[in-house]
């Protein structure tokens, strides 16, 4: 379902990777949660923006975010039939650069065991999405997005069943082409990677927590190592909304 993910790469190699025109400041991020500032990528008057917004997508027409459900993920299979992606579709694709993603396997004894997964070349991901501006009564403007997910592919199915749809070089120039490339054609973009694209390992459950954003959250551990106790943190979560 892809509900966590990791970004570490340094802003200055945006640029090169996704051919944006800015630099935005940010920082490496372990355990990016829904509900918190993401970086997104989509382009505009021609030229292509990374821009922050909130992991939680609200189309335009809905008067108050509050009360409209989270959501994090658009189903490829159905995301033309939902009235919340029509438009998004046509006029509102963008990319979410990734480093990798956790996905949860549940075990016979119903333990959930996080792994961590990236691409097998260790090149960054292009996670394909869908933004909208939100405008406030008063005026106030919030970016949203959510991310595309499909049917997972014969690697990943022993996971879940579900991964986030991946973009390469190619897939990354018509998808966010909203002016020549139409909603038929971009549909078609948002497909499971073949066999050999990716690699994975179990990582610790420490990950479950959106308070912990740490480097260790991706390394390896054993299936079987116990895990330390949570450390206590002030604060939370970040919240647009």
């Amino acid at each position: 379902m892809c509900g966590r993910f990791v970004i570490s790469m340094l802003p200055r190699q945006l640029p090169k990777l996704f051919k944006v025109v800015n630099t935005p400041e940010m920082v490496a991020r372990f355990n990016v949660a829904p509900t918190q500032p993401v970086l997104a990528i989509w382009e505009s008057a021609g030229q292509r923006n990374a821009e922050l917004a909130r992991w939680g997508f609200v189309p335009g027409w809905v008067k108050d975010p509050r009360e409209f459900p989270l959501i994090i993920n658009a189903r490829a299979e159905t995301m033309a039939e939902k009235p919340t992606f029509r438009d998004a579709l046509k006029h509102g694709r963008c990319i979410i650069p990734a480093s990798g993603y956790y996905e949860w396997r549940t075990g016979p004894d119903k333990k959930k065991q996080p792994f961590y997964i990236t691409l097998a070349n260790d090149d960054p991901m292009a996670l394909a999405g869908f933004y909208s501006t939100w405008v406030g009564p008063e005026g106030e403007e919030v970016d949203t997005v959510a991310t595309i997910t499909v049917p997972a592919n014969s690697e990943l199915s022993v996971i879940h069943d579900r991964m986030p749809a991946i973009l390469d070089a190619e897939g990354i120039e018509e998808w966010l082409n909203v002016r020549d490339v139409r909603a038929r054609r971009a549909a078609q973009l948002v497909l499971p990677l073949g066999p050999g694209r990716v690699k994975f390992h179990p990582v610790s459950t420490r990950v479950n927590s959106a308070r912990i954003d740490e480097p260790g959250l991706i390394e390896p551990v054993p299936l079987d190592k116990p895990e330390p106790p949570e450390p206590k943190k002030a604060g939370g979560q970040l919240d647009l909304f």
